[in-house]
C-alpha cells in the first residue's frame, strides 16, 4: 500500500473514531432528558456527526496526493553535501606540528528546470560561493552544450574532479594545486580552481571524444576581470574503449596579480603577466564509479600526468602517478608519487611527494583515510626532507 493511500485509510479511521466516541460520551446524557430536549438534542447530535462525518472525508481527500506543481518541484530539485575533516602531522624544517582540521563542506542543489536546461549552486560553510552556472543543451544528443556562471574550469585531468573521489587526502597533486589556481600559487591567489566564464562542451563520434571549450575572466572565484582580458582554455578527451581516456589541455590567458611569490619575485602586486599552462595525461579504471555509491563500485584505478606552465618568464613543470586497488571489502590500497618545481631555472624550489595510504569506505561515499606521505625538497622549500602523517574521515551524500 503506498504512503499516500495509508494517509487516506487513516484520515477516514480518525475521522469515524471521533463521531464514534462523540457518540459514546453523550449517550448518558441523553437518558435524564425529556422526550422534546431529546428530540432536540438528537437532532443537534445527528448534525455534528454528519458535519464530522463530512469532515473526515474531506482531509482524507485532502491527504490523498500532494499538488501536481509540488509533484513537480521536488522532481526537479537535487541536493547533495559532503564534509571532510581529519588530523595531520608534519616536521617540516625540522618543527614537528599536529592539528585537527576541518578541510571542506560544501552544500550544493541542482535544479532541472527542463531536458535540456538546468541550474547548479555550490556553497561552502565558510560562506564562500563556489560555483554557480546555467547548463543549456543545444543539440538533440550530447554533441553541443553551453555552461555560463563560475565553476571548475577545464584545465587539467584532476581540477574538475570532486575531493570525494579523488584518492589522496591533499586531494590535488602539486602541479595541479599551484597550476590549475587552486590556491599555493599567491600570485593568482584562493580559487578553489574556478573561475567565471563561459564554456562550449560535449561529446562526439559515438562518445569516443569529449571536448571542452572555454572563455573565462581568469581572476577567480567571486572577484572581478582586473585586467579585461580573458583566458582560453582547451581540453580534448579520447576514450578509445571503456576505461580509457587519454587527455589534452591547454591554457592561454593574461594573470593580474593579487600577491607575490618568492620563486617569481620580478611579478608584482597589480601587474599583469603571462599566464599559460598545458598538460597531458592518461588514466585507466576497470569499471566506472555509480554516480552516488562509490562504496559499491570501487575500480583499480591509474592516472598519471604531465603539466608545465609559464608566469611571466618563470617556467614550472611537475607530474604526478596515482594509483588505487580494491583489496578486500570496502579497503583499498593507496599510492602515488608526484613531483613540481616552481622554477626550474632555479635549484632549490622543487618538491617530491611519495605517499602510501589505505582507504575504508564505510557508507556510499563516506570514507575513513590513513596516509604518509615522505617528502623530499629542495632546500627553498623545506631545510631538510620530511615526514607527513595524515588521517582523514569524509562524510557525503
Amino acid at each position: 500500500m503506498s504512503f499516500i493511500h495509508k494517509r487516506k485509510k487513516y484520515a477516514f479511521f480518525f475521522g469515524t473514531l471521533l463521531v464514534y466516541s462523540y457518540l459514546c460520551r453523550r449517550k448518558n446524557h441523553f437518558l435524564f432528558l425529556s422526550n422534546d430536549k431529546m428530540k432536540q438534542k438528537t437532532c443537534k447530535f445527528r448534525t455534528l456527526a454528519v458535519a464530522l462525518a463530512v469532515l473526515s472525508s474531506v482531509a482524507a481527500m485532502g491527504q490523498s496526493s500532494e499538488p501536481d506543481w509540488m509533484k513537480d518541484f521536488t522532481s526537479r530539485i537535487t541536493f547533495n553535501g559532503y564534509a571532510q575533516g581529519g588530523w595531520s602531522y608534519q616536521d617540516q624544517n625540522g618543527t614537528k606540528t599536529n592539528s585537527y582540521n576541518l578541510k571542506r563542506t560544501l552544500l550544493w542543489a541542482k535544479a532541472r528546470i527542463t531536458d535540456r536546461w538546468s541550474f547548479m549552486f555550490m556553497h561552502d560553510f565558510s560562506s564562500v560561493v563556489q560555483e554557480y552556472y546555467t547548463d543549456f543543451r543545444i543539440s538533440n544528443d550530447k554533441s553541443l552544450s553551453l555552461r555560463l556562471g563560475q565553476f571548475k574550469h577545464s584545465y587539467s585531468m584532476e581540477n574538475p574532479l570532486s575531493p570525494t573521489a579523488l584518492e589522496l587526502i591533499d586531494v590535488y597533486s602539486q602541479a595541479v594545486l599551484y597550476l590549475a589556481g587552486e590556491g599555493p600559487d599567491p600570485l593568482n591567489g584562493v580559487n578553489y580552481g574556478r573561475d567565471m566564464g563561459l564554456m562550449a562542451y560535449g561529446d562526439i563520434l559515438n562518445n569516443k571524444v569529449h571536448y571542452e571549450l572555454a572563455l573565462m575572466s581568469g581572476q577567480g572565484v567571486n572577484r572581478k576581470d582586473l585586467n579585461n582580458q580573458k583566458d582560453f582554455i582547451a581540453k580534448l578527451e579520447l576514450k578509445p574503449f571503456d576505461g580509457l581516456r587519454i587527455v589534452g589541455s591547454g591554457y592561454l590567458g593574461t594573470g593580474c596579480a593579487v600577491g607575490t611569490a618568492a620563486w617569481n619575485p620580478t611579478i608584482s602586486v597589480g601587474d599583469n603577466y603571462k599566464r599559460n599552462r598545458y598538460s597531458a595525461g592518461i588514466e585507466y579504471k576497470t569499471q566506472a564509479y555509480s554516480p552516488a555509491q562509490y562504496k559499491e563500485a570501487r575500480p583499480a584505478s591509474i592516472r598519471a600526468e604531465w603539466l608545465g606552465g609559464e608566469d611571466g618568464d618563470v617556467g614550472s613543470r611537475g607530474g604526478y602517478v596515482t594509483m588505487c586497488f580494491p583489496v578486500v571489502d570496502a579497503l583499498d590500497i593507496v599510492a602515488s608519487g608526484e613531483t613540481y618545481d616552481r622554477n626550474t631555472e632555479v635549484d632549490g624550489w622543487d618538491q617530491t611527494n611519495l605517499t602510501l595510504g589505505v582507504q575504508y569506505w564505510f557508507y556510499k561515499k563516506c570514507r575513513l583515510q590513513l596516509q604518509y606521505t615522505r617528502s623530499l625538497c629542495g632546500e627553498n622549500i623545506s631545510t631538510k626532507d620530511y615526514n607527513w602523517l595524515q588521517a582523514q574521515v569524509q562524510v557525503a551524500f
